[in-house]
């Protein structure tokens, strides 16, 4: 890439390097760059023409997971690297039993793409939704990989339309196809004169799918408020997004709920806790000890446990699951930089609710317009939409069969996608 953009890059290198002496989570990202080229050593040494799949973090990863696994599941013998950018993605998943090596993947300078593609020698590089990492691509191209991006999805205020954006705009040149969630998507590009673009949809609808369809079960949780008008979740939950919905859950003890914080810590989650002032809330793990320790003696349930109300999710991994126990979610991030994933929620046929940034999100306008999502503005109108799902059970079953079938209308991107990247 050019000289600027190389500078830009070691600025945003030194930067990272300065705010890491007070954050965590980027201190945990650069020392987990610094043993990327091990573990590429180590794990893939005897194992040449990798598949590289690289996402930016946990939700990215989500939508690449169909395809990872799919890949798995019908050429075992085939190595698969899976990179991160954020903490959020590969301390959850560094141990994701589908991938021969999960690293870091190091800043985007032309050294470090030079030494992680030697190390790395992929066969295919596949980057899910919005990753454009300029060197990277460029050295793929030239070393003539074959480099995908899959699930994308583009907006006209993004800056490859913009004066200006030649740089990005030479970056998408560099794909051998482009795979899109929509036409519009494949309309724009064509504008700027990118026509190797296939409509393939959004492989998270399948994603979710499998997790529906999967047989998980969390101790306990059909025995938790099975007298409770209705359950409501919470899922990437927010303070603002507490701040909207925590004061009807307190003037509405006969409604039980299972609320998941995108990030916590041990101050975090006894600070959730005392928001709650109608009714006892357990820790998720508190719950499932106590289920599991009598189980165990085959003993019954105590029954102070029947006056527990609410659990709040204190590990990862189990929100997907958790959301089948649920008659309404409640998307977090809709006031903050934008909602997270919708159809996590929607796939068990439930209605979503969301605050208002989700402009960037296709999923939430199409759930708008087929009546299984909505948007709340401030917290009186989350209060006048959760009066009239608890007064109107019907309504509530619509809106959730609406939610259900919007996903189900929208399966087989992973399918398209493969058959044509792995044929």
């Amino acid at each position: 890439m050019n000289l600027l953009y190389n500078t830009a890059i070691t600025l945003y290198g030194a930067a990272a390097q300065i705010v890491s002496l007070k954050s965590v989570k980027v201190r945990k990202m650069l020392r987990g760059q610094l043993r990327t080229s091990e573990l590429l050593r180590h794990k893939l040494a005897d194992k040449p023409g990798a598949v590289w799949f690289h996402a930016s973090s946990l939700g990215e990863f989500e939508q690449g997971r169909p395809m990872i696994e799919r890949l798995k599941r019908e050429h075992p013998e085939t190595p698969v690297l899976l990179s991160f950018f954020s903490p959020s993605g590969y301390e959850v998943r560094k141990n994701y039993h589908f991938a021969d090596a999960v690293v870091y993947l190091p800043f985007d300078s032309p050294r470090k793409v030079r030494k992680f593609l030697d190390l790395a020698r992929p066969s295919k590089a596949i980057f899910i939704k919005y990753e454009f990492w300029g060197n990277y691509l460029e050295e793929l191209h030239a070393r003539g990989i074959p480099t995908y991006l899959i699930s994308s999805i583009f907006r006209p205020g993004q800056r490859f339309f913009r004066s200006g954006g030649g740089m990005f705009r030479r970056m998408l040149g560099y794909f051998t196809r482009l795979y899109v969630q929509d036409e519009r998507s494949r309309r724009l590009l064509k504008v700027i004169g990118v026509e190797n673009v296939t409509v393939a949809g959004d492989t998270r609808f399948d994603r979710v799918t499998d997790v529906m369809n999967s047989t998980v079960e969390i101790p306990g949780i059909t025995e938790f408020a099975r007298d409770a008008r209705i359950k409501f979740i919470a899922g990437s939950s927010w303070e603002s997004d507490e701040d909207i919905y925590v004061p009807w859950l307190n003037a509405h003890p006969e409604v039980s709920f299972l609320i998941a914080p995108h990030e916590f810590n041990e101050m975090r989650l006894e600070a959730l806790r005392n928001r709650f002032t109608n009714g006892k809330v357990m820790l998720l793990s508190e719950w499932i000890n106590v289920v599991k320790s009598h189980r165990k003696e085959d003993k019954q349930l105590p029954g102070w446990m029947s006056e527990v109300r609410g659990l709040i999710v204190d590990s990862f991994g189990k929100l997907s699951t958790l959301y089948r126990y649920a008659d309404v979610a409640y998307i977090g991030g809709g006031f903050g930089a934008g909602i997270h994933n919708l159809n996590e929620a929607a796939v068990y046929g439930m209605p979503v609710i969301f605050g208002p940034n989700h402009s960037k999100f296709k999923e939430a306008s199409d759930l708008i317009t087929c009546g299984g999502g909505y948007s709340v503005a401030d917290k009186d109108a989350f209060e006048t939409l959760a009066d009239r799902f608890l007064a109107d059970e019907a309504l509530m079953k619509r809106s959730g069969a609406a939610a259900g079938k919007y996903i189900s209308d929208n399966l087989g991107a992973t399918d398209r996608i493969y058959s044509e990247i792995f044929a």
